[in-house]
């Protein structure tokens, strides 16, 4: 298995901790607000019923028609030749309720939608895709009747009738595909080698430190090997499955490491570790996670579990003289701190000489021996 290597990791020594292979990276998450983001930039108009404000600009080309989306969970379209894989990230709210009905970023699942054969309520959603380039980040809005139409929906996603709709959405990346079918249409084998293209096409980019195209193609790759088709397979098929994708996991955490999204690090490594709880590369980068988090505690625990199985490994090692290191460097702080509070015992002072005080004891004792001499001479 191909592998890009952990920055800090000597490339050339034996025990070192791998990273996966990787090749295009999606953005932040947006922040969680009650609603959706307050734009002030242009409002572009897509449609008469589909309007597009910018809030993080794209780079490259934009997709074409009946290009192949991977949005939410399931797939819409059909098979085609020369198909264009894209990936979408979206929130979506009703505008008159704001009730945010739908959140790919939550459930970290994305699915294909071929753009002009896209479901009826998604047309808006995919007229406002086709306009973006990679990377970029939109709000949208479209009217009713490029969305949910006029009766709405009662099941899930619950939207009413007649809702106009507000999407932020976020194009991840798209790429031409050399297998000229959708994912549906593959055999296991065909979805498996197409996963492992993306995700050794995602290694060129990660050792080039384009993490964030690294983290897109590691997206597509998982994206083949959803639940729903992992749950299917069993014996080798399976394990070949997990070989390529528990990689991409490993080096999603890796970019995310380096792009300082620790609690998204840990979650990637998390779903490694519920299939494999002792995989060692889980969970010493699950450790540098939580030891850039201060979950000194959880880190130790991480790396001591990871040295169990690879005793020799010098990174693992190296995390745990850092961990002691800084253990040693906060009790001496917390020394320093409380001797400031409580300060020495004040040692006791010597006291001064009172000379007078001394010349008035020896007169006193003066007249007490004379007047005790004239007592014996009278007797």
């Amino acid at each position: 298995m191909d592998d890009v290597q952990d920055q800090h990791i000597d490339p050339d020594g034996d025990n070192e901790i791998i990273t996966e292979d990787a090749a295009f990276v999606h953005g932040e998450p947006p922040q969680d607000t009650n609603g959706p983001p307050k734009v002030d930039s242009e409002v572009e108009i897509l449609h008469e019923k589909v309007t597009k404000q910018i809030t993080k600009e794209g780079h490259g080309q934009k997709p074409s028609k009946y290009s192949t989306c991977f949005c939410q969970n399931a797939y819409f379209g059909h098979s085609r030749t020369n198909i264009t894989f894209i990936e979408v990230h979206y929130k979506a709210w009703t505008e008159s309720t704001q009730h945010k009905f739908e959140d790919t970023w939550q459930e970290q699942r994305p699915v294909e939608l071929i753009l002009g054969k896209e479901k009826t309520e998604m047309t808006g959603l995919g007229i406002g895709v086709s306009s973006m380039k990679s990377g970029e980040r939109a709000l949208l809005h479209v009217g009713w009747e490029l969305g949910y139409g006029k009766e709405g929906n009662f099941s899930f996603p619950n939207v009413p009738p007649m809702a106009d709709i507000l999407y932020e959405v976020e194009l991840i990346g798209f790429d031409e595909t050399k297998e000229g079918k959708a994912r549906s249409d593959m055999t296991v084998e065909e979805r498996i080698g197409a996963a492992d293209r993306r995700k050794m096409d995602g290694n060129v980019y990660f050792k080039d430190e384009k993490l964030e195209e690294a983290m897109q193609q590691y997206e597509m790759a998982i994206a083949y090997m959803g639940d729903d088709f992992m749950f299917q397979l069993f014996g080798k098929y399976r394990d070949m499955a997990l070989a390529v994708k528990n990689p991409c996991h490993l080096n999603m955490a890796a970019c995310l490491i380096k792009l300082k999204r620790y609690e998204e690090a840990i979650g990637q490594c998390g779903i490694v570790l519920v299939e494999d709880e002792n995989n060692v590369k889980a969970l010493f980068r699950r450790g540098k996670a939580r030891a850039e988090l201060g979950q000194t505690d959880a880190a130790r625990e991480d790396f001591l579990k990871a040295r169990k199985y690879a005793p020799e490994d010098k990174a693992i090692v190296r995390e745990l003289h850092l961990l002691a290191e800084h253990d040693k460097a906060v009790y001496q702080k917390q020394k320093e701190i409380y001797k400031g509070i409580f300060g020495p015992r004040p040692e006791p002072k010597p006291k001064q000489t009172n000379w007078l005080i001394l010349i008035w004891q020896w007169l006193v004792s003066l007249v007490y021996r004379l007047f005790k001499l004239g007592r014996q001479k009278d007797d």
